[in-house]
């Protein structure tokens, strides 16, 4: 566990500041959804506040038609739509007039009134087979020269005449869905609006058996919805909000107005407002998105900040505890390497206790057979010397390998060296890289010495260097590798077998056949003298050991 401790302390670190700057982030993304539904409150009293005073231009002129029970001349209507300043006063607004009212069949008084209000024969047109008939008899602003639209039967046209037919039945004014306002010309490019009616009733008693409607005619207003719209919402200070608004639900189909200013890309449907309205009876939906001019209440880097802030922090943390981890496995190391050195040591002390005492034993065995087979004390310290200096170099390459392997080869050089020079011919040694452990050093160190004695004493090698050829192969894998040497002497004449076996012959075959498990065959022929021996690279006992 204090293997991870570091990378546990920067998760928990890292993932509790990502999770303070993902409520941040939220938390601004509230408070700026927050701010933005303010903002569409705001364009929302801006609409609704546009809307309504139009209405009462629509009721004001209801009233002035309802006290005159429906009877009034062009030049007053004309004086009345001067006096509203309509052009600062409702923006947004096409014009106002005002429909006859009669029953099919009535065409004739709604024409003499026509004729009556500006002087001209007009008849009430288009054809209709409706029940109703309801003619435009006054309309500002108009031109003088221009009544085309007087006369004209608004209840010919199904999206007007079933507004008219509910502002009748209800007494209410009821708006019309979206249409193009204007008459159908080339010459004249037709634009978006609605229309809202209003009825003018007759206050004169009437029988109650009459079906006709008291009804003397209708008062209407006329809206461009984009120059309505745009009048709402384009006032100072220019709102963020770019606007949709639907007749009914909200749907392509539906599109009754839209902002010309495209909504930013930055927000997503989140920042999507809708709101519904009812105008004169019928139901308005507004959709709202925020435009480019829109600002958060809080930078949205805050967050951001917040969380690269918080990673630091989680990384700072992670390496004072990967320090801390250092320290204390530094410390235990340090604990473990005291006690390892001094395991280590006592094991050396009794490892050289144990080697003095084999080497003693060694150097008693060899002084005994020396002795013994010497004839003088001059020799006995000549071959002794000779010997523990043998000795000598196998245990200096063991301790340059701290005990480990030595080569084969180097093993020979230096064997060799001692007995011939340290001037080797290089074609004298042949073979491949063998490395040896303290057995074999030791006990092939003894056996190069005496042999190379006896090829000093007994054959040319005095006299020629390249009369000795010493070659070595591995055979086997595994545990099974096995040393294959050649020892060859040769000689120009006839090498016969000695005819008494010395302490360096016995020396040599103890060496190879009892230390190493290994055999030695010599052969004695007219060229010279071939020693060959075989041991294992890994001797039984230590294969059993293993």
């Amino acid at each position: 566990m204090k293997k991870f401790f570091s990378v546990a302390a920067f998760l928990a670190v890292a993932l509790a500041s990502l999770g303070l700057a993902s409520f941040a982030y939220v938390a601004s993304q509230e408070a700026a959804r927050f701010k933005f539904e303010a903002t569409v409150d705001d364009a929302m009293n801006r609409i609704e506040g546009r809307l309504d005073l139009q209405l009462s231009l629509l009721r004001s002129t209801q009233a002035l038609f309802q006290a005159r029970d429906g009877s009034m001349s062009r030049a007053e209507f004309s004086a009345f739509y001067d006096a509203l300043d309509v052009k600062d006063n409702f923006k947004g607004l096409r014009g106002i007039g005002y429909l006859g009212f009669g029953t099919t069949g009535e065409e004739a008084e709604l024409e003499n009134r026509i004729q009556h209000i500006h002087g001209v024969d007009r008849a009430v047109h288009p054809p209709s087979t409706q029940d109703w008939r309801t003619p435009v008899l006054l309309y500002e602003p108009m031109d003088d020269s221009d009544l085309t639209g007087i006369g004209f039967d608004m209840f010919t046209d199904p999206a007007r005449r079933s507004a008219i037919e509910m502002a009748v039945h209800s007494g209410q004014p009821r708006a019309t869905g979206r249409i193009l306002l204007g008459e159908e010309s080339p010459e004249i490019q037709r634009v978006p609006g609605f229309l809202v009616f209003a009825s003018v009733t007759d206050n004169s008693p009437k029988a109650n058996t009459d079906p006709k409607p008291d009804v003397v005619g209708l008062v209407f207003v006329a809206f461009r919805t984009g120059d309505l719209f745009q009048a709402a919402l384009g006032a100072a200070p220019a709102l963020p909000v770019s606007a949709e608004v639907f007749d009914g639900a909200a749907s392509d189909e539906h599109l009754f107005y839209r902002s010309p200013v495209t909504p930013s890309s930055a927000y997503g449907d989140d920042f999507r407002v809708t709101r519904t309205i009812i105008l004169a009876g019928r139901p308005w939906t507004l959709r709202f998105r925020p435009t480019v001019g829109f600002s958060e209440p809080s930078s949205p880097t805050i967050p951001v900040l917040l969380g690269l802030f918080g990673l630091l922090l989680a990384g700072a943390v992670a390496l004072v505890a990967r320090y801390q981890e250092r320290a204390y496995e530094a410390v235990s190391q340090l604990h473990e390497t005291t006690e390892k050195s001094l395991l280590e040591k006592d094991l050396m002390l009794q490892e050289m206790k144990h080697r003095i005492k084999n080497s003693i034993t060694r150097v008693l065995a060899m002084a005994r057979q020396t002795a013994a087979h010497a004839p003088d004390l001059n020799e006995f310290s000549k071959s002794f010397a000779a010997r523990l200096q043998a000795m000598a170099a196998s245990q200096d390459m063991l301790t340059r390998s701290r005990w480990q392997k030595a080569d084969l080869r180097e093993l020979l050089e230096i064997e060799l060296g001692q007995v011939f020079g340290k001037e080797l011919p290089e074609d004298m040694l042949t073979g491949p890289m063998v490395l040896l452990d303290e057995t074999m050093t030791q006990a092939l160190g003894l056996t190069f010495h005496e042999l190379a004695t006896n090829a000093l004493k007994y054959g040319e090698v005095s006299e020629s260097m390249g009369a000795l050829k010493v070659s070595w192969t591995v055979t086997g894998q595994g545990k099974d590798r096995r040393l294959a040497l050649t020892w060859k002497e040769s000689s120009s004449k006839p090498i016969e077998p000695p005819t008494r076996i010395g302490f360096g012959t016995k020396l040599i075959d103890m060496n190879i056949q009892r230390e190493l498990y290994g055999t030695i065959n010599r052969e004695y022929g007219s060229d010279g003298l071939v020693v060959l021996i075989e041991v294992p690279l890994t001797p039984p006992n230590k294969k059993q050991a293993a």
